[in-house]
């Protein structure tokens, strides 16, 4: 049985796959929570788009944070940079999203940053995206990370009902669930998207020896991981009730669920979707203390981008957005 190495990392992909269908290769891909972040994906499952292309998926959540999933390769950005700076052949191929879709939603009685002394916040799991995001909004605030007490709360849901019941004071979440926030009183305290930080929030990656190996494999991937973006970027209606069904979104939520569409589609979301320089550097920041060749690797060399660009240079990308 032949095993593939490629992972969906960061803020929840994981994907292993092996070759025990007669026609198609099985891949299971491991999203690590529950979000509107992964539309693309069950859009491209759901809409059979993957046939295609001679693959056959099976989709799971395993809802333990980017540390945590499916196989050898399963880890988030800072987790994958470091697996490579200690020798491993873990390489980005593509991007999912490459600026942040986090959220630091906080009590009315927080107004500033210095306020999170001695407070409580909420992380899906320490090392998780939603934790770094923490430390890098620390760091930016010259503040420590012994500053705040990190509460380790599993998913978004999870902090919104801690954050209800007073049991912390502030989360690093993603959408929808920071609409749902504002709306019952939590207020924005910062939005990763809106400062100048580059993250590797989601992002496609590999090894450089199944990448050798396995070349054509990988290709079809990416090809059905791209239909499934421009799917989702040209089908509103339809990409909105497969996500609808995933989360099990209630009526009073679906105001929160277009919202999230609307980002994904227009802003987060790329057509061609090259992995992030800059967001290679942010991880590289973050490690550099527990890892000093952080400091001097080459940013580049955590990059394949080859699959991509020939795909992209062969017009498959382009014939995607002819409308």
């Amino acid at each position: 049985m032949k095993k593939v190495c490629l992972g969906l990392f960061a803020a929840g992909f994981a994907l292993i796959s092996d070759s025990h269908a007669v026609a198609q290769d099985k891949i299971r891909v491991g999203l690590s929570s529950v979000s509107a972040l992964h539309g693309a994906m069950w859009v491209a499952e759901q809409k059979g788009l993957f046939r295609k292309h001679g693959i056959e998926t099976e989709i799971i959540v395993t809802g333990q944070g980017a540390t945590a999933g499916i196989g050898a390769l399963l880890a988030g950005g800072d987790s994958l940079v470091n697996a490579a700076l200690r020798g491993g052949e873990t390489v980005m191929i593509a991007a999912g999203v490459n600026k942040g879709l986090n959220r630091i939603m906080v009590r009315s009685d927080v107004k500033t940053p210095a306020d999170l002394k001695g407070r409580k916040i909420g992380a899906t799991r320490i090392g998780a995206v939603s934790h770094s995001v923490l430390l890098m909004m620390l760091k930016r605030w010259n503040m420590s990370p012994t500053d705040v007490q990190v509460l380790q709360l599993g998913s978004s849901p999870n902090m919104l009902q801690a954050l209800d019941k007073g049991g912390i004071d502030g989360a690093v979440m993603t959408i929808p669930f920071v609409f749902i926030a504002e709306d019952r009183g939590f207020r924005v305290l910062v939005d990763l998207a809106e400062t100048d930080i580059y993250y590797l929030h989601t992002m496609i990656a590999s090894t450089r020896s199944y990448i050798k190996a396995n070349r054509d494999n990988a290709l079809r991937f990416l090809k059905w991981f791209l239909e499934g973006i421009a799917y989702f970027k040209h089908n509103k209606k339809e990409s909105l009730e497969i996500v609808r069904k995933k989360l099990r979104v209630n009526a009073e939520q679906e105001r929160n669920l277009e919202r999230s569409y609307d980002l994904l589609a227009t802003k987060y979301y790329e057509g061609t979707p090259y992995p992030s320089l800059r967001g290679v550097e942010t991880v590289l920041g973050l490690v550099e203390k527990d890892n000093p060749k952080a400091k001097s690797v080459d940013p580049k060399s955590f990059i394949d981008d080859s699959l991509l660009r020939e795909i992209d240079e062969s017009g498959f990308i382009k014939k995607l957005y002819e409308r």
